[in-house]
């Protein structure tokens, strides 16, 4: 079994991340890309909003979660939740990839840094993020050297 789950996310101007989440199964015919854009109501040809696939995961019982960032939050007078600190989860050692636990908020702080990296290394991404100002500031210190 397949689901597919949205993160809306948007910054504050203290530059913290914010979400929404919704999870649904892809209708029937429906692909992954298209359920993701239905539970966030964003079409295909919007141009102001990056609709990408961020990760996967698996849960107990064999389902498969497919994780979308969508950014920015197209409905952002709709309540959140706040992730106060981005934080990854990880697995114990190099040949053991998937964490023990995963949280929600583990689970935006790969996508925001997802966003990150594609800010850097997309144009089209970084087109579209460029153009809200909160947002293209609040990925900088995520993509900017150590």
């Amino acid at each position: 079994m397949v689901s597919v789950e949205t993160l809306m996310l948007r910054v504050g101007t203290d530059r913290r991340w914010s979400y929404r989440h919704a999870i649904t199964r892809p209708l029937h015919g429906e692909s992954p890309d298209e359920a993701a854009r239905r539970l966030a109501g964003v079409t295909a040809g919007d141009p102001g909003v990056v609709v990408h696939s961020t990760s996967w995961r698996h849960e107990p019982g064999g389902r498969i979660v497919l994780t979308y960032a969508i950014c920015p939050d197209p409905e952002p007078w709709l309540a959140a939740v706040e992730v106060p600190v981005l934080e990854i989860a990880r697995g114990e050692a190099p040949a053991t990839p998937s964490p023990e636990r995963v949280g929600l908020a583990n689970v935006v702080a790969h996508a925001v840094r997802h966003l990150a990296f594609l800010m850097a290394e997309d144009p089209v991404v970084s087109g579209v993020l460029a153009r809200h100002p909160l947002i293209a500031a609040a990925l900088e210190p995520v993509t900017a050297p150590a």
